[in-house]
């Protein structure tokens, strides 16, 4: 069973590339996945200097995290992107839509940065979902 999200985009404001305005989200239980970036399990660094490459890593560890809570990216109603590269967001949309097999996506943000915690990360993924109760 999944939550069923519905996704608007009022026409009065500006399409949205690679994101949803807004996503209304039924009651459930609220599942908060933390920033999830292009590491392998022993600690290295993914794709190192491919943003591609880091954002499907990075959304790869999302949907492990999501699958440990129960959650899918149906689920998934808020996103927000991290990165060294904000105004790259067709190569990061790209890569997204990859991964999770769609080309639906919840409310997004992405904030430009400086850096990571860890050299040679170009990215940094959360997500907030809501699972049915």
């Amino acid at each position: 069973m999944t939550t069923t999200r519905k996704l608007i985009n009022p026409p009065e404001i500006h399409p949205a590339p690679g994101f949803s305005h807004v996503t209304v989200a039924p009651p459930g239980s609220v599942v908060y996945i933390a920033g999830q970036i292009a590491l392998s399990p022993d600690f290295q660094v993914i794709g190192a200097g491919d943003l591609g490459a880091q954002t499907r890593a990075a959304m790869r560890n999302v949907e492990i995290a999501l699958k440990a809570a129960g959650a899918s990216w149906n689920d998934v109603v808020r996103r927000t992107i991290y990165t060294l590269h904000p105004t790259e967001y067709e190569v990061i949309t790209a890569a997204i839509e990859e991964v999770q097999g769609s080309t639906e996506h919840p409310s997004q943000t992405i904030v430009g940065i400086s850096g990571l915690a860890i050299d040679g990360l170009l990215i940094e993924i959360e997500v907030t979902a809501v699972c049915p109760s």
